[in-house]
């Protein structure tokens, strides 16, 4: 009696399924999108979302858009619409196309600045690099006073940054600073800190790696600390050096935080405006000028005001940081990670 209900069951859904299938086209109905059952699952998500994505887009899209508008037409202090008193005067400028771009990137000003500017993002995400993974190690280990050390060594990130550059900018003086008066108290000659091409950009990048330690070091240590001590132990065990343990158990432990690390000091150095412009103001000459720096000086230190100049150095930035992503990301998955 079950044997012949279960097949009654079965000849029915055939049935229906037949019959589901005349009506229609004979093909199953199609499956949604993955956007399409993303927004269906997800839709509280979506909808918390949603406010500060348009929030994002006015404030980072507009400016955006407006920038890569400028950056091809010849917009400058005197063509762009503005105001004298009750007077309205109405935008002159026209477009060029990329010929500010060609400008650019075929003139010796921009290269030059980009030189300095990758040695100046080099040097200082290597050195922070290096002196963050020293300081982690030490602070990781059970020393006296460890609290305290923590504490000295991220004073740095707890205080503005421009109130630790004035502070620099202080010592740097070259008659009046603290360096130079110890260095006078050794009998050797003032330095001119800031006077000087060379010396100046050895004074900013020194500025910039204090500044960038304290997020180094907590980062890394934050690393180091997720890494199983077992692992040490086992290789302490096998006689493996303390070289050995760094090499095959701290730096492959400390490759997911090392690699986000780098990528957003290496962002953020690029772009260091405060430190140069308010340490030397690009100076002596045009020697500390990075891009951006470079970029805000078209746009209110110079005259006329070149507008669309400075644009295009913006643009140009942003395409240089997505590039280096892109390869950086590449580069990462090429080696076995999933970033």
């Amino acid at each position: 009696m079950a044997v012949h209900t279960s097949q009654s069951v079965v000849k029915a859904a055939g049935e229906n399924t037949a019959r589901g299938r005349s009506r229609g086209t004979g093909t199953p109905p199609p499956t949604p999108g993955r956007l399409r059952r993303a927004l269906s699952v997800h839709w509280y998500a979506w909808a918390m979302v949603a406010p500060v994505v348009v929030v994002i887009g006015v404030i980072i899209g507009y400016p955006l858009v407006r920038g890569i508008y400028l950056s091809m037409t010849d917009a400058d202090e005197r063509n762009v619409a503005r105001s004298i008193g009750v007077n309205e005067i109405p935008a002159t400028y026209e477009f060029v196309g990329a010929d500010n771009y060609v400008d650019a990137l075929t003139g010796s000003q921009f290269l030059g600045t980009l030189g300095w500017t990758l040695v100046w993002t080099v040097s200082c995400v290597s050195i922070t690099f290096a002196l963050g993974m020293a300081l982690a190690n030490i602070l990781n280990r059970r020393i006296a006073g460890r609290s305290a050390y923590r504490m000295a060594l991220i004073l740095p990130w707890a205080i503005p940054g421009f109130v630790s550059v004035f502070a620099w900018r202080f010592l740097y003086n070259e008659e009046r600073g603290l360096l130079n008066k110890v260095l006078g108290g050794a009998g050797i000659d003032a330095v001119p800190w800031l006077n000087d091409p060379t010396w100046a950009k050895f004074a900013v990048i020194a500025v910039n790696v204090w500044l960038g330690i304290p997020f180094m070091m907590v980062a890394l240590l934050g690393g180091l600390q997720s890494i199983p001590s077992e692992q040490y132990e086992a290789a302490e065990m096998d006689g493996a050096t303390a070289w050995q343990r760094f090499r095959h158990i701290t730096l492959p432990g400390l490759r997911p935080v090392s690699t986000t690390v780098v990528l957003l000091s290496t962002i953020w150095t690029f772009n260091m405006f405060p430190v140069i412009f308010l340490l030397t103001r690009g100076g002596p000459g045009e020697a500390t000028q990075i891009l951006v720096t470079q970029a805000y000086k078209f746009s209110f230190e110079i005259s006329p005001r070149d507008y669309a100049q400075s644009s295009t150095w913006g643009v140009l930035i942003l395409v240089l940081l997505m590039l280096f992503a892109v390869i950086y990301r590449r580069v990462l998955r090429s080696q076995g990670d999933n970033w």
